[in-house]
């Protein structure tokens, strides 16, 4: 019997109420049971549900965050990561002991910068990471031998 490593991801954003819970969202959308998952905050606010535009995003492509919390960053889960994400640069993390997996950097689009607001921000923002996501998946779904699911352009 072939025995399959279940990948585990943790994306980090600053509050862990839009970007690092879209991510998560989108990755258990794309790969389903196949990975575990996690989000948390830099400075999260505990207990916060997610960012009611953020949800309504994934909501219009079939992903949902709606039921996520904040949580802050557990030491021992970036231990056990194979990938830990940081998405956009307002929140700062650093490598704690026993890390094997690097901290990656997603640079993500923030149209409120080019003046974009409201549902139309969370859109670009949502597939901004929605394609980084799905190719984050199809590198560790071939990693760990897994069929990769949910990454053509009609999901």
């Amino acid at each position: 019997m072939t025995q399959y490593h279940r990948p585990t991801v943790l994306f980090v954003c600053k509050s862990n109420r839009g970007k690092s819970q879209m991510a998560e969202a989108l990755l258990r959308h794309a790969a389903g049971d196949a990975v575990e998952v996690f989000s948390a905050g830099t400075e999260p606010a505990l207990g916060k549900s997610p960012n009611a535009e953020s949800v309504a995003a994934l909501a219009e492509i079939g992903a949902d965050m709606s039921g996520g919390t904040a949580a802050a960053v557990d030491h021992d889960v970036m231990r056990r990561a194979d990938r830990v994400v940081v998405l956009g640069t307002a929140a700062r993390l650093d490598p704690v002991d026993g890390m094997s997996a690097a901290i990656d950097v997603w640079d993500t689009d923030e149209p409120s910068e080019r003046g974009i607001d409201g549902a139309e921000r969370m859109a670009l923002i949502r597939d901004d990471i929605d394609a980084r996501v799905r190719r984050l998946w199809a590198e560790l779904s071939g990693q760990a031998g897994l069929p990769v699911q949910g990454t053509g352009p009609a999901d």
